[in-house]
């Protein structure tokens, strides 16, 4: 993408971040809270590119493509459907639609078998591009319990296809993601962390400096401690001079094991089979595929 193409940002080269869930991670939360920074964003070159202006533009580029990669000329037509703001230098989409209907967090080989090759096709989509991925990852276990109930497809035996509880594992379909990403910026954190590391995570999508304020910060904890826990968390780090980001989550951590909402940080796990051995299984299988995604090189991976 050229100059000539008033799209582009200064640089000339125009940066595509996609945030691609998954499933049950979000909630719409991060779009919600980059719109609330949309002024900032804008006076800054990114433009946050909404599901329902995306949606049917890029289901329809990948229909037409079937994996293969972008012309020039599609890339500008895509770009012409997407963009509203003037010489935008970054366009941020984030839907967990990326990755298909929740049918599609499990197939025959695991947990999101398509995982790589929906990636390399959202890159193709913008080969001009620079592209980033984002992704928040969470246990197997509670992940199937909250995307059951959207299933529509069956039940608990046609979610899963055949798959036992020790073969849902996301080291597979990650590394299967960082092939297909090769040379692009890829971003990992989990969900089960979300409430500690928001902020950061808002910031890095926004490309949004500490010392900007951030509206939404307080979204997912507003979420676990209701108003008067909020409340609470105010008074906290009211008068803080100074909060580095360790602190904050320290405060952070100390509120919600106080002062955070019956049942909010406790799920109860009712799938077909699965007692508390096997969940305690697949947590420990999913805490050290997470481990060994964050040993990887390129990789972004945001601990609390």
């Amino acid at each position: 993408m050229t100059r000539a193409n008033d799209k582009t940002g200064q640089d000339g080269i125009m940066q595509i971040a996609y945030h691609i869930g998954v499933h049950c991670t979000d909630g719409d939360r991060m779009l919600k809270t980059l719109l609330n920074n949309r002024n900032w964003l804008l006076r800054e070159g990114t433009e946050v590119v909404t599901p329902n202006r995306h949606r049917a533009v890029l289901d329809e580029a990948l229909e037409a493509l079937q994996g293969g990669t972008a012309t020039p000329e599609m890339e500008q037509i895509m770009l012409d459907a997407l963009v509203e703001s003037d010489n935008p230098s970054r366009l941020v989409m984030s839907s967990a639609t990326f990755m298909g209907a929740p049918g599609r967090v499990c197939g025959q080989g695991g947990l999101y078998p398509q995982m790589g090759a929906r990636v390399s096709a959202l890159r193709k989509l913008f080969p001009s591009a620079e592209c980033e991925f984002f992704v928040a990852i969470r246990n197997p276990a509670t992940l199937l319990t909250e995307v059951l109930p959207q299933f529509t497809g069956g039940g608990y035996r046609e979610l899963v296809q055949g798959c036992r509880p020790e073969d849902l594992r996301w080291r597979d379909p990650l590394l299967s993601l960082l092939r297909a990403a090769a040379g692009c910026r890829v971003v990992i954190w989990c969900h089960e962390d979300v409430p500690l590391i928001w902020p950061e995570l808002v910031r890095l999508l926004g490309h949004i400096p500490q010392d900007v304020p951030l509206s939404g910060a307080l979204i997912y904890m507003y979420d676990l401690l209701g108003e008067a826990g909020i409340a609470r968390l105010r008074d906290a780090v009211a008068g803080q001079d100074n909060l580095d980001i360790t602190r904050r989550r320290d405060i952070y951590a100390r509120v919600l094991e106080k002062y955070a909402l019956p049942g909010t940080l406790d799920q109860v796990i009712d799938l077909p089979g699965w007692t508390q051995e096997v969940v305690d299984q697949v947590t420990d299988l999913y805490r050290a595929d997470a481990a060994m995604i964050a040993a990887q090189p390129g990789v972004e991976f945001v601990l609390p």
